[in-house]
């Protein structure tokens, strides 16, 4: 399978959860990694686009507070969670401290980092209301790197 997210069977995993999905190594032996961040469960749940969009731009701020070496934060089409790349091989637990210490920061954020036509594709599409409920939840129920039901 070249798709990497489509070997994992949606049907067996427990959101919300970060996963460790690929790591790939360079020719001159660089690292990267790919991690699974999922809010929602999958085929039962959404983040709505205006909540995503938002949440989107609110991650890729705060978490490089904790990452120095994230790539690239993306949503997934699913609409479930995010695809996060980074430089090096992170373990998940990091992860999930970064996620976790910028959904804590998103509960206290007023203002939408580069939300105007300038800095954003489509600034007319956030919910900050959304974002931060998405955030609360998740929040609430917790994330874990154990993401199979047993």
């Amino acid at each position: 399978m070249k798709v990497e997210s489509f070997a994992l069977d949606h049907t067996k995993v427990k959101a919300p959860f970060v996963r460790k999905c690929t790591v790939l190594t360079g020719e001159k032996g660089d690292k990267v990694t790919k991690f699974d961040i999922r809010f929602m469960q999958p085929n039962k749940e959404e983040m709505q686009s205006e909540g995503i969009h938002t949440l989107e731009h609110l991650l890729a701020t705060y978490m490089r507070d904790d990452m120095d070496n994230i790539i690239d934060l993306s949503p997934m089409g699913c609409r479930t969670g995010f695809y996060m790349t980074a430089w090096g091989e992170d373990d998940v637990k990091t992860v999930i401290g970064a996620v976790e210490n910028s959904l804590k920061k998103v509960l206290e954020t007023e203002v939408v980092p580069a939300m105007n036509e300038v800095q954003c594709g489509n600034y007319k599409l956030h919910s900050l209301a959304l974002a931060k409920e998405y955030a609360k939840n998740a929040l609430s129920k917790g994330f874990t790197d154990k993401f199979m039901i047993e």
